[in-house]
């Protein structure tokens, strides 16, 4: 399920998912495992009312900002099931229907000591410093307020699946919600309003995006509600009736209530027999046509999200983090997103890729596409890439899966073809995970989009290529393997990463890389390792990267990172490091650069190769509308630009 971002008309951007509320129930079988969603994204984090009543009467907020987060955290809580599964229609009561099984009423019990709660908590904001903006966190509490104080049922043992009009009935006492009158054009915040809510401070744009977004669950005159007695209701009051929001909603509802046994999968094998792995790919060694290096171009997202941008659209399901604390984990001040789709994005890199190399489609014996967000099937990325490009007739064009070491697996296959056709190669990388994210905080804090491509052609016979050696790995523990998964239907579908697994893949492999290159021999007899010139890791995540490669023996000062302004791109990210270094003059003359990936799948791989900068073409950017070829050399991106998306 797509989850895309908007720009919103203070230029900002906004990520509608994070505040939604809505799940994809399509990947949901049973009660249980919706109840472990709910758990998860809204009762681990969420105070119940008791609590922060207790909270607040102890001295234990030191801001109103605290208190009134924890208000947000818990409204959502209340309103874990009416937010992800039920659209609330207030209905005169004589207009109900009485028999259909779509058609729904809560049974609520009464919130117990409500109003002393509402009174703690009223007399503790008042006594409460502002953590930011006196004024932003007074209209924020004046939303959220009126929403608690209103709250008249406990909230704890609410069921997912409400009875029918029936079912309610069946006992007169049952309580649920009423209204003597009801206004149909009581004020709510219409989606472009909530979009477009603005504060400077970031927490209180969140903040306040989440009050708005609460408001709108109560669509009436608050004071006007009680809960009565389904038997005494009159028949010109008003209930609140509960629909399924979607299809795929009323679908679980039946699923759940027939006992579907959700979908299992697989036991792991456990035993696991450890074998030496296979020696690195010495080119020289293994084939009769060197390659060598014709081009290689970016093509970057057109849209910056800073640190600041992810915290203004906390989700609900968030922990508290700043901005800095964001730079401090991962190293990345910014990432690239882009409205473009993924294939556009690579047209555009593998465009002028071929007219830096002076190639033509028909010159082109094979198409490698390495990526592991794409969402094109059929025709493949590869496949549609070599029409597009005008190519009648490839050996081979199609997509590879290699996630975070896709640029090792694309050059070894590449290489590999080659020695079959003896003609030139296309390999783009590309990945789009803003739309993969959605609510995810330690996806949105990592990943971003971005393309690259690079024309691999046979040296002249009897001269040296440009790529010595690659070599690539896979699996490991299960736990590793898992430890990025897209799509996690456990987490809606999202992208999610698990950082223990993933620290511990990464440092498995970059000890045994190291290993690796200390006993191969390079150039002047020494062992391969102390010829590197740079080293140009997959931009994973810098704070880590750095760690762990400096326990398995490299020096930080030997590092690139572009991390900080592009984040982790995946597939893409060590060729579009690669161009940075050397527009960043880092990488000035022909350099020998050691490229090691690593991520989901327990993949890795690395390649040791000659870059010379004169291959590297000059970044260019496009809008969402571009076809994809080069267009006006690169710029900084500007609002203006964002306007035309």
């Amino acid at each position: 399920m797509s989850k895309p971002f908007v720009i919103n008309r203070h230029k900002r951007l906004v990520f509608p998912s994070n505040f939604s509320g809505e799940l994809d129930f399509s990947v949901i079988d049973t009660e249980e495992q919706l109840a472990a969603v709910v758990r998860r994204d809204f009762e681990s984090k969420a105070p119940s009312g008791t609590e922060i009543a207790g909270r607040a009467s102890s001295g234990a907020y030191a801001t109103r900002y605290d208190l009134l987060r924890d208000l947000a955290l818990n409204l959502f809580w209340v309103n874990r099931y009416a937010m992800t599964m039920y659209e609330k229609r207030p209905t005169r009561w004589r207009d109900v229907a009485r028999n259909r099984d779509d058609v729904l009423l809560p049974i609520l019990l009464p919130w117990q000591d409500g109003d002393g709660k509402v009174a703690a908590i009223a007399a503790a904001h008042e006594g409460l410093p502002a953590r930011w903006d006196a004024e932003a966190e007074n209209r924020i509490h004046d939303i959220l307020f009126d929403v608690f104080r209103h709250k008249l049922h406990h909230a704890t043992e609410l069921p997912a699946i409400k009875p029918t009009v029936a079912q309610i009935l069946s006992d007169p006492t049952n309580l649920t919600f009423c209204l003597s009158t009801y206004d149909a054009d009581y004020p709510v915040y219409r989606d472009e309003e909530i979009i477009d809510c603005s504060e400077e401070v970031p927490e209180l744009e969140a903040l306040h995006r989440m009050a708005q977004v609460l408001h709108n669950q109560y669509p009436w005159n608050r004071a006007d509600g009680r809960l009565e007695e389904v038997g005494k209701i009159g028949d010109d009051e008003f209930v609140v009736v509960f629909t399924p929001r979607s299809r795929e909603v009323q679908s679980f509802i039946r699923r759940a209530k027939a006992g579907t046994v959700a979908r299992r999968r697989p036991t792991p094998r456990t035993d696991v027999v450890r074998r030496p792995p296979v020696p690195p790919l010495v080119i020289a060694d293994r084939y009769a046509i060197m390659p060598r290096i014709e081009a290689l171009s970016v093509e970057k997202g057109e849209v910056v999200c800073s640190n600041d941008d992810v915290i203004r659209n906390s989700a609900y399901s968030w922990s508290p983090m700043s901005a800095d604390e964001i730079s401090r984990k991962t190293g990345i001040e910014a990432r690239l997103y882009t409205a473009r789709d993924l294939e556009v994005l690579a047209l555009s890199a593998a465009t002028a890729a071929l007219d830096r190399a002076g190639r033509k489609p028909e010159e082109i014996g094979a198409v490698v596409f390495c990526s592991c967000t794409s969402t094109r099937l059929l025709p493949s990325v590869a496949t549609w890439l070599s029409g597009q490009l005008g190519m009648y007739q490839t050996h081979a064009s199609f997509d590879l899966v290699a996630a975070c070491a896709g640029f090792p697996y694309g050059l070894t296959e590449a290489i590999r073809i080659m020695q079959d056709v003896q003609r030139p190669i296309l390999v783009v990388f590309g990945e789009k995970f803003s739309d993969k994210i959605g609510s995810i905080r330690t996806s949105r804090m990592i990943f971003g989009d971005g393309a690259a491509a690079v024309v691999l052609a046979p040296a002249p016979d009897g001269e040296a290529g440009d790529i010595e050696v690659l070599q690539t790995y896979a699996s490991g523990p299960v736990s590793e393997v898992n430890s990025i998964i897209w799509p996690n239907p456990e987490f809606d579908n999202d992208i999610t990463v698990w950082g223990p697994e993933v620290k511990a893949l990464v440092e498995r492999y970059l000890v045994q890389m190291m290993d690796e290159l200390r006993t191969l021999p390079g150039p002047g007899g020494r062992s391969m390792v102390e010829t590197i010139d740079l080293v140009v890791p997959h931009q994973a995540n810098r704070t880590m990267v750095v760690q762990l490669a400096t326990q398995a023996g490299l020096a930080e000062d030997q590092l690139y990172f572009n991390i900080d302004r592009v984040g982790n791109a995946s597939a893409a990210s060590i060729p579009i490091a690669i161009h940075d270094a050397v527009a960043d003059g880092v990488i000035d003359r022909p350099m020998r650069i050691f490229t090691p990936g690593f991520g989901a799948g327990a993949v890795a791989g690395y390649g040791i190769m000659r870059i010379d900068p004169a291959i590297v073409v000059p970044e260019t950017i496009h809008s969402s509308e571009s076809s994809g070829g080069p267009s006006a050399p690169a710029r900084a991106f500007s609002w203006e630009d964002a306007e035309a998306l």
